[in-house]
């Protein structure tokens, strides 16, 4: 089994860390003193940006490629990441791994194509499932996953079953690796935004004013979550604080559809 020492900052690898929540997530989790490698798909110059704003803070990062959909590159991937940490960090391992990156693909139910729906459980689950598989002989005993949802696997909004489908997906596994993991000291569990004004999704929530206030009419705080709301919520569950959660999901919604 593996382990780092004590002296090592923690170190967290965050997927999809260039962009929206991902890159919120990975500056609120330097402002923790945790140091950062981030994956990107294809905007390198984005992920950079990150880098630099990380060790802004004094905290060390490293952006590497990935591209979560296509699982027969994660071994090859596990090898970067294994010549990064001794290369970029001085250690063995690293300490949370946060399965952030993911798209979203509005469709309704009867219209949803094969091709969507293997698109979606690719990057969404499979993915989360085949590369964290991976990176196990590179995470620390004693760590923590936390594994990305979404409120839409509580409550149904048309045209996101397949979406909806894979997030429910994604909250079976995590029990399952929790109670497997446990013997590590390895906890493992989900976070489930809310509607958030970002990128996601071609922006609609951020960027059309009707659904945004229908939203903000249905969430008991009277308003649609910032990418900040979950950045420094996922900087905090990784957190000695909650060393005692485990095989849980947070929904992180403001209150939406109570």
């Amino acid at each position: 089994m593996t382990q780092t020492s004590s002296s090592l900052a923690p170190l967290a690898l965050i997927t999809g860390g260039s962009r929206g929540l991902g890159r919120h997530t990975a500056l609120a989790l330097a402002a923790r003193g945790i140091d950062v490698i981030l994956t990107y798909q294809s905007r390198a110059e984005e992920a950079q940006a990150v880098c630099r704003e990380i060790e802004a803070q004094g905290r060390r990062a490293h952006a590497l490629q990935l591209d979560v959909g296509a699982s027969a590159g994660f071994p090859a991937f596990a090898e970067e990441v294994r010549a990064s940490l001794h290369r970029d960090f001085g250690r063995p391992t690293f300490t949370h791994l946060i399965n952030n990156a993911g798209i979203g693909i509005r469709e309704s139910f009867a219209e949803t194509s094969e091709e969507t729906f293997d698109r979606l459980m690719n990057i969404h689950l499979k993915g989360t499932f085949f590369l964290t598989q991976a990176l196990l002989p590179l995470l620390a005993d004693g760590g923590s996953i936390v594994n990305l949802s979404s409120g839409l696997a509580r409550f149904t909004m048309p045209g996101y079953a397949a979406y909806a489908a894979m997030k429910g997906g994604i909250e079976v596994l995590t029990r399952y690796m929790a109670a497997e993991l446990g013997a590590r000291g390895i906890r493992v569990n989900t976070v489930a935004p809310g509607a958030i004004e970002t990128d996601f999704g071609g922006g609609a929530v951020r960027d059309m004013p009707e659904l945004n206030k229908m939203i903000a009419g249905a969430t008991a705080l009277g308003r649609v979550g910032l990418p900040d709301d979950i950045g420094h919520m996922i900087a905090a569950f990784v957190a000695d604080d909650f060393r005692w959660v485990n095989g849980q999901r947070i929904e992180v919604s403001g209150g939406v559809n109570l």
